[in-house]
């Protein structure tokens, strides 16, 4: 059914307007000195600011209609009141009766402003009156959500004055659509002279200022134009946003977002979209964002400082994960143990949002310090040579800061004894002694120990731990290196890593 919408044009207006009708003069209590009548009072204090129509509460006043109904000098005159005894204190409210409005301000000239009203505003000329009226008539009165639609106003230059970015003229060609098939728009970035327009499964970009004539054989060609919004062409690939705009980070011409429904992390670049995720990272994402389900969030942000895009991964019941990835090896570096709000770079540093706070990174001595706590930083390392073969792993090796504890030492069949850090060099006559020690040994800025057994892990056929042999057998061997949390520092460098084993025959 169609609605008649009615819209009143007017010449021009006659305006009456109350000055400080709307709250009231008075709000401060006043204490009763004098009760002349049952419903009358006398207030010592100044009462030039009680208003006709004003609440009144206190004892001895009804709470029916507890108003005050008339002002004449010091006598206040209230309405239905009970008895009120000397020295009661009154408290007076807002307004809350307008019956005698404006009688209550009919002595105040300045409580009333008349707009000129008469034309050429000479003495009894013809007063205005509403002009023509003009009716529309809307077919859909209902209100629509466009999720998929895009709107523009109009023209805004600070240069020039022009503000006319409340205009929105139905008679232009002012909206546009994408295929609501897509989802809907979650994130929209201008870039030069293109809009990437991102939803939950598409992204594409539009003209601005600017359209798309084809040739003959079917190549785009570009051409300035009035339209603000041009075509729209979509990206190759069936990827999206899903509804996390808060995973987009931007860097040069790379912009870096997330695909939970696809269990993907993206960059868009001038080759197009790249699954950067499935960089040996695949399962990791795809477990995680499995488990956040349709909650959670994905918050992104491009780290000046290192030049990674970091990426928060964040739920209630399946745990925080903080990852970064880093273009000049192609894959993702480092995980950290800081869950932020919110990322963003300025001027070359980094910083992250954390309770109400903001943070810079990078600016303390400490190591794996975030948000005024420290942790022990830890690195995890695989051998896998020869995967098929089963081999007896005798030492490990690590060129780097002196600092680092084998904290882990596993395989596929059995557990070795963790290794200590120590910052001493030891002598030749003094290393046989020592060989056993379940310390790194340093040697030439090299530091090397031997992986001792662990008997309640072993496995059947594992070398037994003693003082003439060492190793743990397995087809792998997975290591895990932190600092030990109170140093110093907590933090060192880590160059390379390496094992020296032998193949087994049994």
């Amino acid at each position: 059914m169609a609605a008649i919408l009615e819209l009143k044009y007017f010449n021009s207006f006659w305006l009456k307007k109350m000055v400080n009708v709307s709250k009231p003069k008075q709000t401060t209590a006043i204490t009763g000195a004098a009760i002349t009548s049952q419903n009358q009072f006398t207030i010592t204090a100044a009462n030039a600011n009680i208003v006709v129509g004003q609440q009144v509460s206190g004892a001895g006043v009804s709470t029916t209609l507890p108003t005050v109904i008339y002002v004449s000098g010091t006598t206040i005159t209230v309405s239905s009141v009970q008895t009120i005894a000397a020295g009661t204190t009154l408290t007076f409210g807002p307004i809350t009766d307008f019956r005698y409005i404006p009688n209550a301000f009919i002595a105040e000239a300045e409580d009333w402003a008349i707009e000129e009203a008469r034309i050429r505003g000479g003495y009894n000329n013809t007063s205005v009156d509403l002009g023509v009226k003009a009716y529309l008539v809307e077919e859909d009165i209902n209100q629509q959500k466009r999720t998929n639609g895009l709107i523009y106003s109009g023209l805004y230059n600070s240069r020039t004055g022009i503000n006319n970015t409340n205009q929105f003229p139905a008679g232009e060609d002012i909206t546009r659509s994408v295929d609501p098939a897509n989802g809907s728009i979650q994130k929209l970035y201008s870039e030069d002279t293109n809009l990437t327009i991102f939803q939950e499964s598409k992204v594409s970009k539009a003209l601005i200022d600017k359209q798309a004539v084809y040739s003959a054989d079917g190549q785009p060609m570009t051409t300035s134009g009035k339209v603000v919004i041009g075509q729209i062409q979509a990206y190759a690939g069936n990827y999206g946003i899903s509804t996390n705009p808060e995973s987009f980070a931007v860097y040069g011409y790379r912009k870096y977002f997330s695909d939970k429904n696809r269990n993907a992390i993206l960059r868009l670049s001038q080759d197009g979209i790249t699954e950067v995720s499935s960089y040996g990272m695949n399962s990791y994402f795809r477990n995680i964002m499995i488990a956040q389900g349709d909650g959670g969030k994905i918050i992104g942000g491009w780290d000046m400082y290192n030049k990674q895009y970091v990426v928060s991964l964040q739920t209630e019941n399946s745990g925080n994960f903080t990852v970064a990835f880093d273009e000049d090896i192609n894959g993702w570096i480092s995980s950290f143990s800081y869950i932020p709000q919110r990322m963003f770079s300025l001027k070359n540093k980094f910083y992250s949002a954390f309770n109400g706070s903001i943070w810079e990174h990078y600016s303390n001595t400490a190591g794996a310090k975030f948000y005024d706590t420290v942790s022990s930083p830890y690195i995890s390392v695989v051998f896998n040579d020869s995967p098929s073969e089963i081999k007896n792993f005798n030492t490990l090796n690590y060129e780097g800061t002196p600092i680092w504890s084998a904290i882990s030492v596993t395989s596929d069949l059995a557990t070795g004894v963790a290794i200590r850090p120590q910052a001493v060099a030891y002598d030749l006559s003094t290393m046989e002694e020592q060989i056993f020690d379940s310390t790194f040994k340093v040697k030439e800025g090299k530091s090397f120990g031997n992986i001792l057994g662990y008997p309640a892990f072993q496995s059947v056929g594992a070398v037994l731990p003693g003082q003439t042999v060492s190793g743990i057998k397995g087809t792998y061997l997975n290591v895990i290196f932190s600092i030990t949390s109170g140093t110093t520092t907590n933090s060192g460098d880590l160059f390379a890593v390496s094992t020296e084993y032998v193949n087994s025959l049994y």
